[in-house]
C-alpha cells in the first residue's frame, strides 16, 4: 500500500514556501504522492451544501485556493520522485482537449509522474461559472475521459461526439506515461460507481466511512468485469481526512480521527480492505492547521504508515 498527502494548497497557510517545504518534506519522508483539489471559487451566499460538513457550511480554507495544475508544475521543478496528483480536478469546469494538453505536458515536464484524479463537481455556483451543464453530467463525463484518452494515445488524434469535437489534429507532447497516465473517478452514486469500473483505472473516494468502501468497490469490480475488463486491476485510493489527536474521541469516533494508535488501525483495515493507497489530508475540513503543525503531523503519520 502507498501513501500520500495532501499539500498546504488552502486558506491562509498556502503560499510558494510552503508548497516546496511540504513536497520536499514528502520525498524526504519516503511518501510515494503529493495532491491538490480543485475549488474554482468561494460563494459568499453558496447555494449547494458542502457534503463533507455536517451542516453543510464550506470551510473558510476554502476561501483562498492555488490552482491545481499551476500547484503541480511548481512543486515539480522542485522534487524528483514524489508522484504528482489531482484530487480531484472537476470535469465540467474544464475543456477536455485542453485539460489532455495540460496534463500531458505536465506528465514530461515532471518526468512522468502525473496521476489524474477527476470528478463532476458539487457546487451549483461553480458550475455555473464555469458556463457548464448542471443536467448532462454523466454522459458529458463519458465523452470528456474518451477524449482525453484519444488525445493521448492517438497521433494525429479525432473526436466526434454528442459533447465534444475533435478536428483530426496532431497533439505534441504525448504523455510519457504509457499508454497514458492512470485515472481515478470521484465517485459516490451508483452509475458514477459503475463508470469508474468501465473507463477508469481506479477509484478516488473522499468521506466514504472504511465500512461502506468495500461494498462500494464491491460494485465497481463487478461493473469491470461486465465490461469485459479485469477487476483486480483496478486502483482503490481513498482520501483520509485525519486529525490526530491526544486522547481517543470515544467509540462513534470518524475513521482516521484519533490517537495514533486509533489511525494506525485505521490503516490496518484499509489494506485489509485492498486499499492501494492512503492520501493523509491533515486537519482537512476541520479548521485550518497552523504550518508547523500541518508538517509534524506528516511526520507522526509516516511514521504510523
Amino acid at each position: 500500500m502507498r501513501f500520500g498527502v495532501m499539500l498546504p494548497q488552502q486558506g491562509l497557510k498556502a503560499s510558494p514556501e510552503a508548497l516546496v517545504r511540504a513536497a520536499q518534506q514528502a520525498e524526504r519522508l519516503r511518501y510515494d504522492s503529493v495532491w491538490v483539489n480543485e475549488r474554482l471559487l468561494y460563494p459568499v451566499h453558496p447555494r449547494t451544501p458542502y457534503p463533507g460538513s455536517p451542516d453543510g457550511a464550506l470551510p473558510a480554507t476554502f476561501s483562498r485556493t492555488f490552482t491545481p495544475l499551476e500547484t503541480l508544475a511548481y512543486v515539480a521543478a522542485h522534487t524528483s520522485r514524489v508522484a504528482l496528483g489531482t484530487g480531484i480536478v472537476n470535469m465540467p469546469l474544464h475543456n477536455p482537449v485542453m485539460l489532455a494538453r495540460q496534463l500531458a505536458t505536465l506528465d514530461v515536464l515532471s518526468g512522468g509522474r502525473v496521476r489524474v484524479g477527476l470528478g463532476q463537481a458539487w457546487s451549483v455556483d461553480e458550475l455555473e461559472a464555469a458556463g457548464a451543464d448542471t443536467v448532462q453530467r454523466g454522459p458529458r463525463a463519458d465523452e470528456f475521459l474518451a477524449v482525453l484518452k484519444q488525445v493521448w494515445t492517438t497521433d494525429p488524434a479525432e473526436f466526434r461526439g454528442k459533447y465534444f469535437t475533435l478536428p483530426e489534429s496532431v497533439l505534441q507532447p504525448k504523455p510519457i506515461q504509457q499508454p497514458h497516465p492512470l485515472i481515478y473517478l470521484g465517485a459516490y452514486a451508483p452509475r458514477a460507481l459503475a463508470r469508474v469500473g468501465r473507463l477508469a483505472d481506479g477509484w478516488l473516494p473522499a468521506g466514504v466511512p472504511l465500512a461502506a468502501m468495500g461494498p462500494m468497490m464491491g460494485q465497481i469490480r463487478e461493473t469491470a468485469r461486465d465490461a469485459g475488463r479485469d477487476p483486480a486491476s483496478l486502483h482503490l485510493v481513498t482520501l483520509a481526512f485525519v486529525s490526530v489527536l491526544p486522547d481517543s474521541p470515544g467509540a462513534n469516533r470518524p475513521d482516521f480521527v484519533g490517537t495514533l494508535d486509533e489511525i494506525r488501525r485505521d490503516v490496518a483495515t484499509a489494506r485489509e480492505l485492498g486499499v492501494t493507497e492512503i492520501i493523509f489530508a491533515p486537519g482537512f475540513g476541520r479548521g485550518e492547521l497552523k504550518l508547523e503543525e500541518h508538517f509534524d503531523t506528516l511526520e507522526q503519520l509516516r511514521a504510523v504508515a
